[in-house]
């Protein structure tokens, strides 16, 4: 996890049609840790939906063969269970519920040494790569991380 670069999806474990499965490190430092909170670090919980977030879009990604950009849209249902501190491996997991119209909604869920962390079902657009910088820089960003497939 990159925090300060919005990169929170160090390795994609598996990946299937309707599911895939990721880990991210949360780091020991952060320049996000020196005001969330002094003397008692967390990961924000926003940055906790992100996470689950971008698991969906490398989910859709993979599915679409990098043909359209999934865009976070929406968010419902979210619930934080328990803290995350610095350190913290985390598996992320999204899972397919629709996708059709172009948007897609997905089933995000984050848990730790088998322990839920959060959930919530998010809604994401699929729309045409606005630039082609940025599907270039989605492709090497997802074969950094391992999805497979992804140049």
């Amino acid at each position: 996890m990159r925090l300060e670069y919005f990169q929170m999806i160090d390795r994609v474990l598996a990946v299937g049609p309707e599911s895939l499965t990721a880990e991210a490190t949360v780091p020991e430092r952060s320049p996000v840790f020196e005001g969330h909170f002094p003397g008692h670090p967390l990961v924000p919980g926003v940055l906790l939906v992100e996470t689950m977030a971008q698991a969906s879009g490398y989910l859709l990604l993979a599915r679409c063969n990098f043909d359209r950009m999934p865009f976070l849209a929406g968010v419902r249902e979210a619930k934080l269970r328990s803290f995350v501190g610095p350190g913290t491996v985390l598996t992320v997991e999204a899972s397919l519920v629709h996708d059709g119209s172009g948007y897609a909604v997905t089933a995000g869920r984050i848990s730790a040494g088998g322990k839920r962390i959060c959930d919530a079902e998010l809604t994401l657009r699929t729309l045409p790569f606005p630039a082609p910088e940025l599907e270039a820089a989605m492709r090497a960003q997802a074969e950094r991380i391992g999805l497979t497939g992804a140049a």
